[in-house]
């Protein structure tokens, strides 16, 4: 008896490659989507490469043994698991830009001359809400400063409504200056002769 025949190999072994094969194209596949709709346009063939060959792979071990349900397990675990997986990195990434628009029903020059000065870049105007007067901000920011936008805006604004959308370009604007960090050159000091 083989190893390939051994019990271990095709209830254990192999599901388990099929499992990460399909959480690997999926993830692939999931982080290719995203950079085709932020127009990435060299990522995307690249990364569409590799999550058909490895789906190849995968669907090749499972084509060899159809009348294992171990296989199919695996496959179906392995798609919903790359999805998720896919998605968590995708929002590590934060790539892109978003557009926050923020509606309040108090005046919302705090929360404008907070993120004034952090930085980011505010488009105002006075609206009419169903409910009364309100402001409305408009800040284009990089994704990844969301988090800290929404601190802000919690802070000086907390009933303030405020959705996200993406962006797919933007050719300017105001953004906060990256802070660098300032080495100083230190000159040990002696102590006595």
């Amino acid at each position: 008896m083989s190893f390939s025949d051994s019990t271990f190999y095709v209830y254990v072994a192999i599901p388990l490659l099929i499992f990460l094969a399909r959480v690997s194209d999926v993830t692939i596949g999931t982080i290719r989507i995203v950079f085709v709709s932020k127009g990435m346009k060299l990522w995307a063939p690249v990364l569409g490469f590799f999550e058909i060959l490895i789906w190849l792979i995968a669907m090749s071990k499972i084509f060899e043994n159809l009348d294992n349900w171990f296989y199919f397990i695996a496959y179906a675990g392995g798609f919903a698991t790359g999805n998720y997986v896919g998605l968590k990195i995708e929002e590590r990434l934060a790539l892109g830009y978003v557009n926050i628009r923020i509606i309040t029903q108090k005046s919302g020059m705090d929360l404008i001359n907070k993120l004034s000065s952090a930085g980011y870049g505010v488009t105002y105007m006075d609206a009419e809400g169903s409910r009364g007067p309100v402001n409305i901000i408009y800040c284009v920011t990089k994704r990844k400063d969301i988090v800290r936008i929404s601190e802000i805006i919690k802070k000086y604004n907390p009933k303030a409504f405020f959705t996200l959308e993406d962006i797919r370009f933007a050719n300017s604007g105001v953004f906060p200056v990256k802070t660098s960090v300032i080495k100083r050159n230190f000159i040990p000091l002696r102590k006595g002769k």
